[in-house]
């Protein structure tokens, strides 16, 4: 089973953001983390790839810089990446992105797509259900629950009531949650293999998939500094004057 896990890079979260001045693009530097939200995609990945005696191959798009995510993503097992990286992908949407990723794993072929629910950078939410369509496979959604029998997929979807059990046939696109499966950390030799393992960057003419800008942000402005709050003394009736304050908001 050849199954494709969507894999971003995105700057370290722990370190502060900066927008272009002019075009209020982020600013990426040249070191960028795996998302941690596509380590539960990757390690799903594995584990269904090892029960079915497949392969697993990463797909990102975006700077490639120093490779710090991906080999990330490929010390954790993976056996390829394929990264697109081109200057007309600047300020792309969500949309462009589905367009490009579709592209790539349409070339190099696949039985499952795996992707996390959203990026942590962007949080649109739609790339994967885009590049379902895209690729005119089913998408299996908000996966906390995934497995695999007799070409069958069946996943338990996450709803706000408990979840949903959803099947269909492979191939298919499936984005899963945090928590589906807990992701491994790296070994040392791990490591080491994933400086070996093959990695084939693409620009969007070797995908054929033509430059566009989309939704572009034309202004950024600082938030307003929340006002305070107000303080209640509490004079033995304090709970009265909450449970009016509540009321008056309808929160109760």
């Amino acid at each position: 089973m050849r199954v494709v896990v969507c894999a971003k890079q995105i700057p370290d979260p722990a370190s502060p953001y900066r927008l272009e001045p002019d075009s209020h693009w982020l600013v990426r530097p040249g070191e960028q983390v795996l998302d941690d939200t596509d380590r539960y995609g990757v390690e799903m990945g594995l584990q269904l790839a090892q029960a079915a005696g497949g392969t697993v191959t990463l797909v990102s798009m975006g700077p490639t810089g120093t490779m710090q995510g991906i080999r990330q993503a490929l010390a954790m097992g993976a056996d390829k990446a394929i990264v697109i990286d081109d200057p007309g992908l600047r300020g792309s949407d969500a949309l462009l992105t589905a367009r490009v990723l579709a592209a790539a794993i349409s070339k190099e072929g696949f039985d499952l797509v795996i992707a996390g629910t959203e990026s942590t950078d962007g949080y649109s939410g739609v790339v994967p259900q885009m590049v379902a369509e895209l690729l005119d496979v089913p998408a299996l959604t908000y996966a906390t629950q995934v497995e695999i029998s007799d070409g069958q997929i069946t996943i338990h979807r996450q709803t706000n009531n408990g979840y949903e059990v959803v099947q269909a046939s492979v191939p298919a696109v499936v984005s899963v949650t945090a928590g589906v499966v807990e992701p491994r950390y790296p070994t040392f030799k791990g490591i080491m293999d994933a400086k070996k393992k093959p990695v084939e960057t693409h620009t969007l003419s070797d995908l054929g998939v033509a430059p566009e800008i989309g939704q572009k942000v034309r202004d950024v402005s600082v938030a307003a500094s929340r006002k305070a709050g107000v303080k209640i003394e509490d004079d033995g009736e304090a709970h009265l004057k909450i449970v009016e304050l509540l009321a008056h908001r309808k929160v109760i």
